[in-house]
C-alpha cells in the first residue's frame, strides 16, 4: 500500500514537475481520499485504518507542499479527496456497501475538474461547506508556526 499510495506517486510527481516547470504549463491531480483527515476519530469511524489514512494523508500534504513550491511556474497540483465512490472496488471484495451512501464516479471528476478551475488545491466533492477545510489547514499552519526551541512547559511538571 506505501508503495502504490506513497512511492510511486512521489516518483511521479517527481518526473513530471520539471519537464513541467521548463514548459510553463502542466497539471498534477493526485488521488486520496476524506479518510486522510480522520487521524483524531476513534475506532468506531473505521477500525484498522492506521496505514490506509497515513498513506491517504501523505498525497495532501505532499500536493499542498509541491503546489506552493511550483506556484509562480505555470503548473497545477491539485489533490481530490473523495469519500466513498460507488465502484466495483467493494463488491470484489465481497462487501456489501448498499447501506453506505457513496458518490458516483462521475461526480468525484466533475468535482475534482471543477474544483481545479476554482483554484483549490485540496478538492473534497462531498463537502458542502469548503470552510471546513480551510478552518483544517489553518490550524495546521497555526500549529506549525506555533513551535518554538524550547521544550513547552505542559512537558517539564
Amino acid at each position: 500500500m506505501v508503495n502504490v499510495k506513497v512511492l510511486t506517486p512521489t516518483q511521479l510527481m517527481r518526473a513530471a514537475v520539471g519537464p513541467m516547470q521548463r514548459r510553463g504549463t502542466g497539471t498534477i491531480l493526485n488521488v486520496s481520499g476524506m479518510i486522510a483527515f480522520s487521524g483524531p476519530a476513534d475506532k468506531s469511524v473505521m477500525p484498522r485504518r492506521a496505514v490506509y489514512a497515513g498513506t491517504l494523508a501523505y498525497p495532501v500534504a505532499m500536493t499542498q507542499t509541491l503546489a506552493a513550491e511550483v506556484e509562480d511556474s505555470g503548473v497545477r497540483v491539485g489533490v481530490v479527496c473523495p469519500g466513498v465512490v460507488a465502484t466495483e472496488f467493494h463488491s470484489s471484495q465481497g462487501l456489501h456497501m448498499s447501506a453506505v451512501p457513496r458518490m458516483s464516479a462521475d461526480d468525484v471528476v466533475t468535482g475534482a475538474l471543477r474544483g481545479l478551475r476554482l483554484g483549490e488545491t485540496v478538492v473534497a466533492p462531498g463537502v458542502e461547506d469548503y470552510r471546513l477545510l480551510q478552518e483544517v489547514f489553518t490550524a495546521d499552519l497555526a500549529a506549525f508556526g506555533g513551535q518554538a526551541p524550547e521544550l513547552a512547559t505542559r512537558y517539564t511538571e
